[in-house]
């Protein structure tokens, strides 16, 4: 597996962020996510397939939302919010409470029963 690669917070840019955003799986990711834990990828349970779901947790990871690591064939992912808070101050919290208070454009994504 080759190691996964994060851009410095300095050559993050809104577009790439609001894009990435902009996508209900990934903003149910990002939701799930805002808690602060560092959760393993087999841990979430989106509607999605499992490749899907890859896919759009590259996409956060190259928009510099979230961190991956990997601990042996297992990977974990968080939200970087304090790099993220001091690059687009407010931006995440604003955009998960707009969208609480909308009710739509969110997906549900969840911890699988066994890891909650």
């Amino acid at each position: 597996m080759a190691a996964a690669t994060h851009p410095a917070m300095e050559d993050l840019d809104l577009p790439t962020v609001m894009h990435a955003l902009a996508d209900p799986i990934r903003l149910g990711l990002v939701r799930l996510l805002s808690d602060g834990e560092e959760r393993a990828w087999g841990d979430l349970d989106a509607p999605v397939a499992n490749s899907t779901l890859s896919h759009h947790l590259k996409v956060l990871r190259s928009a510099g939302i979230t961190r991956t690591r990997e601990e042996g064939k297992r990977c974990f992912v968080r939200l970087r919010s304090d790099d993220f808070e001091g690059r687009f101050p407010g931006l995440l919290d604003t955009t998960l409470a707009l969208a609480a208070e909308a009710g739509t454009g969110v997906a549900d994504v969840r911890l699988h029963s066994a890891a909650a």
